[in-house]
């Protein structure tokens, strides 16, 4: 159960900074116009 729950954090934390990036992407667009 423990072992599970690792992978699963981990799992949420990539996610998360896929969310982050993606807002750093369209921040820069605007900055482009």
């Amino acid at each position: 159960m423990g072992s599970l729950v690792k992978k699963r954090r981990k799992r949420m934390r990539k996610k998360k900074h896929k969310k982050l990036l993606r807002r750093t992407r369209h921040q820069r667009r605007a900055r482009g116009k």
